[in-house]
């Protein structure tokens, strides 16, 4: 048996999708937004360690994605896990845990990866950067005609989100990835402006490329109703090092594993450009 927890997410759902075919189970705290997962569905929150002995029955492998800033999930759901005797666990972390010195984007996630690390289940971390789904955050801009850019210069190789599903789908479907970490990119290197010029030729009008006026309007372009003072620095702080990283960086992973390139941001674009109106 495979579990998914977070499999009512972007993520989880085309994880689940990946898996058809197998005896997998999805985990949500909501079933009637699983209806449509070909799965079996359970309730629980890994919140909650009362509602996971059941979750965790039977259950060989998982795929562990918390959302939030917190550890309290992770720590709940590596002790439901261990007490079922499950013998692989496939976490989402950030590629932030690899920079010099550590932003507090990746410190957040670095602390989850050493309680995974210390659980005694054989483990496999997935590392992602961007995604590109974030681009949905421009829908209202892009509606008004615009997209504020806070990395200027700065270029990712950001990442279709099904890649990422795909990547973990086959970490749990065979051996040999135990202890490894698995930075994962797209196959593109790209400028904020020039993904807005993608997704421009895609929905077929132009697009201003606007410099954010102060600290704040880049926070109010990712959290519209704010956002608490923590999380708010760790959004300004990550914007900081992305505009000064102008080369930018991306490895070979997601084809080494698929045997496939990375999907496009243009094919992203394409598959999504009806959400922008």
């Amino acid at each position: 048996m495979l579990l998914v927890t977070g499999a009512t997410g972007n993520i989880g759902r085309d994880l689940v999708r990946e898996l058809a075919g197998t005896d997998v189970r999805a985990l949500t705290r909501d079933p009637a937004r699983a209806a449509d997962l070909r799965a079996e569905v359970v309730a629980g929150d890994l919140e909650d360690p009362s509602t996971l002995p059941a979750v965790f029955a039977g259950v060989e492998r998982f795929f562990l994605l918390t959302p939030g800033l917190g550890t309290s999930g992770v720590a709940n759901a590596l002790a439901a896990a261990r007490e079922a005797g499950v013998r692989h666990v496939v976490h989402l972390s950030s590629s932030n845990v690899l920079g010099h010195p550590m932003p507090m984007m990746g410190r957040w996630h670095h602390e989850r990866e050493e309680l995974v690390r210390a659980s005694g289940i054989p483990f496999t971390i997935l590392r992602p950067g961007g995604f590109m789904l974030n681009a949905l955050e421009w829908r209202e801009a892009v509606r008004a005609g615009y997209v504020l850019d806070a990395l200027g210069p700065g270029r990712f190789a950001p990442i279709d989100t099904a890649d990422i599903a795909a990547v973990a789908a086959r970490v749990l479907t065979s051996d040999g990835h135990e202890g490894a970490a698995y930075v994962l990119d797209g196959g593109e290197l790209m400028t904020v402006a020039e993904q807005v010029a993608i997704l421009s030729r895609a929905l077929g009008r132009s697009i201003e490329v606007r410099e954010p006026a102060s600290p704040e309007e880049i926070v109010r372009s990712r959290f519209p109703a704010g956002a608490p003072p923590a999380l708010a620095e760790a959004l300004l702080e990550t914007a900081a090092l992305m505009r000064a990283d102008v080369e930018g960086s991306r490895t070979d992973t997601v084809s080494r594993l698929l045997g496939r390139e990375p999907r496009t941001f243009a094919a992203w674009c394409e598959r999504n450009a009806a959400a922008f109106g």
